[in-house]
């Protein structure tokens, strides 16, 4: 497949999608030559795919370490993203040192902090090999780490020089990981392009049977709509909150239960539900637009019920969101179905949604 580009000047790079690209010389062309590469990955990803990383780079980097970070969201804070700053000054990596992240949302964020982080920063290159980080977390150069009182509050943007996506490592994903994967692919139908959302509904089921062809579709698309938005926002400053359809409770479903007990998509999943309903109760949408999302998200396995936090814990929770302004929740919502924009929501409808979308299916 022709590669997709990220129009950023300077930092502009390209995203390769595709079957069997790990062991594809050619797909490594473009991440930069250097005496020594990290790759950073988890103990779940590492017996998969590591020395095969590590084999096809060896050509552009004579030395090739490794560090296995523990698997999970509630890994994802600062003393396991210490581990990669350990592993990079115990070899005596330089400001060439190429970071490889290889793994899901979780390695690729962390890894791309310690990057941006080291020696004030250092080129790496996203390896994703989760369905959610290829449609979304390795495109944009968000990286960031967790803290007990908000999710991804400390981090910096910082572009990679490469993504590469090899479809493959799809095959091996757990079903659960799958279906947290498919929740963002879905939110670039509402948010952008209808179309889309038309062929996921059409094309579900295969999408659920991991049929190639339909997969490598919804990868491409995921990552060129989002490409296109980061071209034009690349630091989220207007346009590129859309992407962050569902987030606002979704980061609070994640924090309230305590990382890990949700996968990311499976709150985005049951945040989009609630943002619908919030679309509608602000008079942007009909019923029906929100009872399709809903049946859409169910059908690929996500929950669509929210826990029973409280509207008080959602709230105080959202109130730390990054999108937030002088303690005023913004939220993004439809303001028609394929278009989306962020404001904020009268506190009273806000509980109204929470308590409905809690209470019922």
């Amino acid at each position: 497949m022709s590669p997709i580009e990220i129009a950023l000047g300077e930092r502009s790079y390209r995203i390769l999608v595709g079957p069997g690209l790990l062991a594809d010389a050619g797909a490594w062309a473009d991440a930069p030559a250097s005496s020594q590469a990290l790759v950073v990955t988890n103990t779940t990803v590492a017996p998969l795919y590591a020395q095969r990383l590590a084999r096809v780079i060896a050509a552009r980097h004579p030395k090739v370490h490794i560090v296995e970070l523990p698997d999970g969201e509630e890994h994802k804070n600062w003393q396991v993203l210490n581990r990669i700053f350990d592993a990079l000054l115990a070899h005596g990596c330089d400001r060439k040192t190429v970071v490889y992240a290889l793994g899901g949302g979780v390695v690729g964020d962390m890894a791309g902090f310690a990057a941006a982080s080291y020696m004030r920063g250092v080129p790496f290159v996203q390896v994703p090999t989760t369905l959610l980080a290829q449609v979304d977390s390795s495109v944009g150069g968000k990286t960031a780490v967790n803290h007990p009182l908000g999710k991804n509050m400390i981090g910096a943007f910082y572009q990679p020089r490469l993504v590469v996506c090899d479809l493959d490592t799809l095959a091996t994903l757990p079903a659960r990981e799958f279906s947290a994967g498919l929740a963002e692919v879905i939110k670039y139908g509402p948010i952008a392009d209808m179309a889309f959302l038309d062929w996921i509904e059409t094309n579900l089921a295969g999408l659920m049977a991991r049929e190639p062809a339909l997969l490598a579709h919804a990868v491409r698309r995921s990552c060129e709509i989002k490409a296109a938005v980061v071209g034009q926002d690349e630091r989220e400053s207007g346009l590129r909150a859309i992407l962050n359809f569902g987030h606002t409770f979704g980061h609070a479903i994640e924090a309230g239960l305590g990382y890990g007990e949700w996968l990311h998509g499976e709150a985005v999943g049951c945040g989009m539900v609630m943002a619908a309903h919030l679309s509608q109760g602000l008079g942007l949408v009909d019923a029906a637009f929100v009872e399709r999302l809903t049946r859409i998200l169910r059908d690929a396995g996500l929950p669509v019920r929210a826990p029973a936090l409280g509207a008080d814990r959602f709230i105080e929770l959202m109130r730390v969101d990054k999108k937030a302004e002088a303690g005023e929740i913004r939220f993004v919502v439809i303001d028609k179905p394929g278009s989306a924009s962020m404001r904020p929501a009268p506190d009273a409808l806000v509980r109204d949604v929470i308590e409905r979308c809690t209470a019922t299916a």
